[in-house]
């Protein structure tokens, strides 16, 4: 291959000649430079004081901390509270703890008794008063399970409380803030728990303020997954605690605007016994700013003014650089692969030539990448539809499921009827053969008739025979009953839409379950004058179907299940449907709607049936909405529209 000849003017020589004319490598990279420094050195003094600012405060803390374990040792070792607390004298243990709360550290000591209930309630008010809270103290507070399980074998126990109600504090309810307290057990001279003791300090906006305007600085508390901030800037109040957690994570410094002034903050997180809490610090970096701007504006100045210089003379060469240049980006702008490959010609060996030969190979490899793409597009689109297939079979599993549950509620219910009819049939065979006999002893031999009519007992025959008959009419009513209830439940020969009175649709599901609700669970129903409703009458009833048929498995032993309908606003009905079962909790809630989510055993759901009523409301128009409390039962609320569907 012959070798390219070096051209005579090269772009290339181009560029340099303009770069040593004007010096915009030079110029740029000191002016840049310098900028990237000095805020680099604006940077670090203000972290250097935010360090400083934060061990100052930690060590604030960690002598509040001292202070307090030791006032909450004085107080639940104090010899006259353990003997009050011991003898029930609570007037008493209330008046020296108000005595010795005043000049404490702690803002706040609760007192309780051995039972772990709120005995004596005392906190500071604004003037650092102790008072009583007498209203806390007859709420009949108690520590909860929790509480005692967490402080279990321990003798005390470091707590911390963001957004507390504690304080008892009137003066300025919204002022946020947070308590840092001590939990200490109270025993008596043999070892006996008496009672238990919690001292506090408050850590509010005042104080905060107070740090605030002796370091300079903005102070931030919260605590990493809780909502609360505690701030002495109001503005960082507004921000959720997820909005800092990368940069605990991170643990460095980060820069944010509060109220369109810049900031360097930093986050420290902070040990309260074996809990911990993060503290945040900011300084404003509105001085430094306003200096930076200001070379900012000189650099910018002169290189505007040399933008200028250079567009002017890049006019002048646009006709020899640009033309070419032009050429590629005009092939580029008209690229359409889907007619065909796209091309420039290549008229020179400069290296605007090599820049349309590249183009030319990565439009080539460019133009094979899209045919390739619209390869992999229709597996994707065959992909979809196996997978669409896949789900219509998942449905129809679930729908067979649910059949299947219906059909084996139904046939214990024949069975009965049926059972009694057959076992029937033995006596009735029996008494028809006797009475035949009679009829042939009466003919022929009617001499021997009376012995036979003793022999064959035709007076109990006579009692007994229209009890068998009548027996026999109840059972084949009731398995007509049972058939006519799941045809009008199924309604397979109304596929269509038309209106329907939900009353009867409830009524023959409720039939149709009556094998699985009674003797257990007694069902109340609470029906109002409702119109009738336009929907799809078969799938609504699978939707009463699964509803009922989850209220009748959450109650284990005996319960009651409520069905109430009512007219709402809208041209809407509401059916109700309420449960005395087992209830569920938050998670299972959230849950409850999603396919293949069951809370049954292996091999004894789907998981579909709540997906797919849910779909079938939808559908109508409608809505469902669940409410529930762990033992406290479950209610589902349908609501469809009159007019229309969908």
């Amino acid at each position: 291959m012959k070798a390219r000849q070096r051209p005579r003017k090269s772009l290339r020589t181009i560029l340099i000649l303009w770069l040593l004319i004007f010096s915009i490598v030079p110029l740029a990279f000191i002016t840049g430079y310098s900028l990237v420094k000095y805020e680099q050195a604006i940077d670090q003094e203000l972290s250097t004081r935010l360090m400083g600012n934060a061990r100052e405060i930690s060590q604030i803390l960690n002598e509040f901390q001292a202070s307090l374990i030791n006032e909450s040792s004085q107080v639940a070792t104090d010899r006259a509270l353990v003997y009050f607390m011991n003898s029930n004298k609570s007037d008493a243990a209330r008046d020296g703890l108000r005595r010795w709360l005043n000049g404490k550290v702690a803002g706040r000591v609760w007192v309780f008794n051995r039972d772990a209930r709120l005995e004596i309630a005392l906190h500071k008010n604004e003037k650092g008063e102790a008072e009583r809270d007498e209203k806390l103290e007859n709420a009949g507070v108690e520590l909860n399970e929790p509480m005692l399980k967490a402080l279990g074998s321990k003798d005390s126990m470091f707590l911390i409380d963001f957004g507390s109600e504690k304080t008892g504090r009137t003066d300025n309810p919204s002022e946020t803030h947070f308590e840092l307290s001590l939990f200490n057990k109270i025993f008596n001279a043999s070892g006996k728990l008496v009672g238990y003791v919690e001292t506090a300090m408050t850590v509010d906006e005042n104080m905060l303020r107070n740090i605030r305007n002796r370091l300079s600085a903005e102070i931030f508390f919260f605590q990493d997954g809780k909502p609360v901030i505690v701030a002495t800037h109001e503005d960082l109040e507004l921000y959720k605690t997820e909005t800092f957690s990368p940069y605990l994570k991170d643990g460095d410094f980060f820069e944010m605007n509060i109220r369109q002034v810049p900031y360097r903050l930093m986050l420290r997180e902070l040990k309260w016994g074996d809990s911990s809490f993060v503290m945040g610090l900011g300084v404003s970096k509105s001085a430094a700013s306003e200096v930076l701007k200001n070379v900012k504006m000189a650099f910018f100045t002169v290189v505007g003014a040399i933008i200028v210089l250079l567009v002017f003379l890049s006019l002048i060469a646009s006709r020899v650089l640009l033309r070419p240049i032009y050429a590629v980006l005009n092939a580029i702008e008209d690229a359409d692969f889907d007619k065909g490959l796209i091309e420039v010609p290549t008229a020179n060996e400069t290296e605007l030539g090599l820049l349309a030969e590249g183009f030319n190979a990565l439009s080539k490899r460019t133009f094979e990448s899209q045919k390739a793409l619209k390869d992999k597009i229709q597996e994707l689109e065959g992909a979809n539809n196996e997978i669409r297939d896949t789900q219509a079979k998942l449905v129809h599993t679930a729908k067979m499921a649910s059949l299947g549950q219906l059909v084996a509620g139904v046939a214990h219910e024949l069975n009965n009827p049926i059972g009694f009819i057959y076992s029937n049939m033995t006596h009735l065979r029996e008494y028809s053969q006797k009475l035949l006999h009679l009829v042939e002893v009466a003919e022929h031999e009617p001499e021997k008739l009376e012995k036979e009519k003793k022999k064959a007992d035709l007076p109990y025959i006579m009692t007994d025979l229209p009890k068998l008959i009548t027996s026999c009419e109840d059972g084949a009513r009731r398995t007509r009953d049972i058939v006519l209830g799941l045809r009008n439940f199924s309604r397979l020969e109304e596929a269509q839409v038309k209106k329907v009175d939900l009353h009867e649709g409830l009524e023959n599901t409720l039939q149709l379950l009556a094998g699985e609700i009674k003797g257990r669970i007694k069902v109340i129903k609470h029906f109002e004058k409702i119109p009738k409703v336009e929907c799809y009458p078969s799938q609504l009833n699978q939707v009463f179907m699964n509803v009922l048929s989850n209220a009748a498995q959450a109650i284990e032993n005996s319960g009651e299940i409520h069905i109430s309908t009512r007219k709402v606003a809208d041209e809407k009905v509401e059916v109700s449907i309420r449960d005395t079962g087992k209830g569920m909790n938050k998670a299972t809630l959230e849950k409850i709607f999603d396919p293949f989510f069951t809370t049954k055993g292996l091999g004894s759901g789907t998981g579909l049936g709540l997906s797919i009523s849910y779909g079938v409301v939808q559908k109508h128009g409608g809505d469902i909405l669940v409410t529930s409390e762990p033992g406290q039962g479950t209610e589902f609320k349908i609501i469809l529209p009159v007019n229309g569907v969908g």
